[in-house]
């Protein structure tokens, strides 16, 4: 609010020269009074077009706010429930088509199959829930009308500029059609932890409980995102779905009442400093492949774990999430153009993808407090792979971490199996030994370990002495 106020009171001294406001006669002009007025208009104007396009959504039956993917039982500071004040289940929706289809969160229905629609003018329909993807907390609901219904038009939401206008509307604590004004304070925001696929819109324009499944508009009146959470502790900082993913999902919801997404068929893993020098890339350059999983398109295009995924279809992608995103938006059967860097040489591998069925895998990488090699290893037995539930016949097994080593500081343990060094596949404890042995002391080490049948890359660097 002070900022506003700030920029607000900036503008008007831009506009007005001298301090003497006070002292003018009333029936003077005040300079630049007329440009703030056609800015306010343009505002007063937006609002009475697309408030009409906003609607209130309560569920009739089930759940209202289930969990989200990911999302363990206890407590999170983000939006997740409304507080006492809020109607029970409310939540807000936007027209999207006059036939009366309607978008709102996935988490705003909840597993209700029919909600109640409050149009703008009082009157009340019975919506039917036609789709859901939990995977981006998006719904698609359907209302019966006899007349063409008011909508909201759909923007680029890949044309939107951090520092841009933008306009929120829904219904806070059921203060229905509420209107708020901010900017775009930042946009792809990732790693939320608010649904599986992350590419949110972050902006000031005030968000409240009530808010979720409402429209943010650009000042062009369309719109370029779907509200669905804010940080309840922080003050101007809320997050919409961007509109080309809704339309993507909605699109799939209104035709087939399902979204099928690509899938590739790896493990993957973002890249640290300490992995991007051994793979001859920048951090942050791209997405480590840690992981093939056999039969799957991945492995038939040729992938190996250790390539390095630098872009898909021109695509650039830099962090797990990127990659899992650009895969998931592609349609199962289409072929698409892996841009891989192995072995310091890129290369481009055409790849049919298949229909999503599970979640790319992100290596669960052990958290790597400051220190070295500092190993017991011997070859795996089936009474070994048979404790630790490992699938392999044959590898090299961690029977012991020294405590203070830098192994240990990596988050090694016992129980862990590696299956490379330096890039080097190794079978056996002899093998692992031979390939420490031609490692500098001084050197640190790539190593390719599984736990629990899922594969990373870690770098173990010498302790200082």
């Amino acid at each position: 609010m002070f900022r506003r106020v700030t920029i607000i009171a900036l503008m008007i001294t831009l506009l007005l020269p001298g301090t003497a406001i006070l002292s003018q006669a009333k029936d003077e002009p005040i300079p630049g009074i007329k440009m703030l007025e056609d800015f306010q208009n343009v505002f007063i104007a937006l609002a009475d077009r697309v408030k009409p396009t906003v609607v209130n959504i309560s569920p009739l039956s089930g759940n209202p706010h289930p969990t989200r993917p990911d999302e363990g039982p206890k407590e999170s500071p983000r939006e997740r429930d409304r507080p006492p004040e809020a109607p029970p289940g409310s939540g807000s929706g936007v027209i999207i088509d006059k036939r009366g289809f309607i978008v709102t969160n996935n988490h705003v229905v909840g597993d209700a199959e029919e909600v109640e629609v409050r149009l703008s003018d009082k009157t009340k329909f019975t919506g039917k829930v036609i789709g859901k993807d939990p995977d981006t907390d998006l719904a698609l609901v359907k209302i019966e009308a006899n007349r063409d219904l008011p909508f909201a038009v759909m923007g680029d939401s890949s044309a939107i500029k951090v520092g841009q206008w933008a306009i929120a509307v829904g219904n806070p604590f059921g203060l229905d059609r509420t209107v708020t004004v901010g900017v775009v304070s930042a946009l792809g925001r990732e790693n939320v932890n608010l649904s599986r696929y992350e590419d949110f819109i972050q902006t000031d324009a005030s968000i409240n409980p009530g808010n979720s499944g409402g429209p943010l508009f650009n000042i062009r009146g369309e719109v370029i995102g779907i509200n669905t959470a804010i940080i309840n502790f922080a003050q101007g900082i809320g997050f919409a779905i961007p509109s080309n993913m809704v339309q993507s999902v909605t699109g799939q919801l209104m035709t087939k009442g399902k979204v099928t997404r690509g899938w590739l068929g790896v493990g993957i893993q973002p890249l640290t400093a300490e992995l991007a020098g051994k793979f001859g890339v920048k951090e942050g350059e791209g997405v480590l492949v840690n992981e093939v999983f056999d039969g799957d398109p991945a492995s038939k295009a040729g992938v190996q774990p250790g390539d390095v995924i630098l872009k898909v279809d021109g695509i650039t992608v830099d962090t797990p999430n990127s990659l899992a995103r650009v895969i998931a938006g592609l349609v199962p059967g289409k072929k698409a153009n892996l841009e891989i860097l192995r072995d310091g040489k890129k290369k481009l591998l055409p790849i049919e993808l298949v229909e999503r069925k599970d979640e790319a895998v992100t290596a669960a990488i052990p958290k790597r407090p400051e220190s070295f090699l500092g190993l017991n290893v011997q070859d795996l037995t089936p009474d070994i792979a048979e404790r630790f539930k490992i699938k392999d016949d044959k590898g090299v097994i961690v029977t012991k971490v020294e405590p203070g080593s830098a192994a240990e500081a990596e988050g090694l343990k016992e129980g862990d199996l590696i299956k490379e060094v330096n890039r080097e596949k190794v079978n056996s404890a002899d093998e692992f030994k031979q390939l420490m042995e031609k490692t500098k002391k001084t050197e640190a080490v790539l190593l390719r370990i599984s736990r629990e049948n899922r594969a990373f890359f870690i770098v173990i660097k010498p302790k200082e002495k």
